[in-house]
């Protein structure tokens, strides 16, 4: 099967390859009234988990199998059922149910609507038919590769060959620092006339840099399985927008105060209550929303996102600094 064939199925819906003949119980039910009822009408397909759902069908918990065997008969389900659950929701493709099945390695995972529904099951036969179907030298990497798990490149020891894949994503650092360096001469005057700016500017970048990071390790794990829309994106964003603020104001204050009672400048002491505040905002947005971009533009987020998000970071932090400075001054 050529690669774009490959791709083409990968990114077809899991809907169409779910089984619906899963194992349902009730959570009302005891351990032994839930055994008697699977006995009576016991389910066609394959039994990997039990799914506990509602008179409507949506999702409460799971039950592994030896947790229903080895329990004691007059106990409820609803004592004995996992009710944090990992789910695919009816929108993901193949392919997020794979990417599922490698970082979570769980047996099967339901499928549910946007009302948390059950629709469907989907176990681990879809990811081992999907290898099995590939070539076992070429085609079987692209599905890794398509997942973010580039197989070659992990087991290469090769140095030049990771720095071959590592080295233009550090141009945005490097572009990133030379544009730092031009923004400091052009805002040189408020530097000389408030020599203190300059003394600040490394705890700034660094907060800044921080809560970027942060955005990002918590963006990419929201990412897993999971294919980007606009709706999502600025949900999160705008959450990871408040966050940000409330962690810029917090650390603004107590470098403010710092500055306050060592120079003694209620200027600079501004100028940095309101640069930590607005630059921590904006680089937590940068680092929520760049990841999501580039999963949306089906690039690798994992390699990506932090060179990128960190030059970004620092642009956006220094901006809003100097500007800043330039207009109290």
């Amino acid at each position: 099967m050529p690669p774009s064939q490959i791709k083409r199925h990968l990114n077809e819906p899991v809907s169409g390859h779910m089984r619906t003949d899963f194992a349902r119980l009730d959570a009302e039910q005891t351990v032994g009234e839930a055994l008697a009822s699977l006995r009576e009408s016991q389910p066609q397909g394959r039994i990997v988990y039990f799914y506990v759902a509602d008179k409507d069908g949506r999702l409460k918990g799971v039950v592994p199998t030896r947790r229903l065997l080895l329990n004691q008969l007059d106990r409820r389900i609803s004592e004995i059922m996992v009710r944090e659950m990992l789910t695919l929701p009816q929108t993901a493709t193949i392919l997020d149910a794979c990417e599922y099945f490698i970082l979570h390695r769980l047996l099967a995972f339901p499928v549910v609507d946007e009302e948390r529904r059950m629709v469907g099951v989907v176990d681990v036969e879809l990811y081992t038919d999907e290898l099995s179907d590939l070539d076992r030298n070429t085609q079987n990497d692209d599905l890794f590769q398509l997942i973010g798990v580039h197989v070659t490149e992990s087991q290469q020891s090769s140095p030049l060959i990771a720095f071959r894949s590592r080295f233009p994503w550090l141009i945005a650092n490097i572009a990133g620092g030379i544009l730092a360096a031009f923004l400091s001469g052009v805002f040189e005057a408020e530097l000389q006339h408030a020599v203190a700016l300059a003394l600040f500017i490394p705890v700034v970048l660094a907060l800044s840099e921080s809560v970027a990071i942060q955005s990002v390790t918590l963006a990419l794990q929201a990412l897993h399985g999971q294919r980007p829309t606009l709706r999502g994106i600025l949900g999160k964003i705008r959450l990871e927008a408040m966050t940000g603020l409330l962690l810029g104001v917090a650390s603004a204050v107590a470098i403010a105060l710092v500055a306050l009672v060592w120079l003694g400048q209620f200027t600079v002491a501004l100028i940095l209550l309101g640069g930590i505040g607005g630059s921590v905002a904006c680089s937590a947005v940068i680092g929520a929303g760049m990841p999501n971009v580039l999963r949306m533009l089906r690039r690798d987020p994992q390699v990506a996102s932090g060179p990128i998000v960190l030059a970004s970071a620092d642009m956006a932090t220094l901006l809003i600094y100097f500007n800043l400075a330039r207009w109290l001054l």
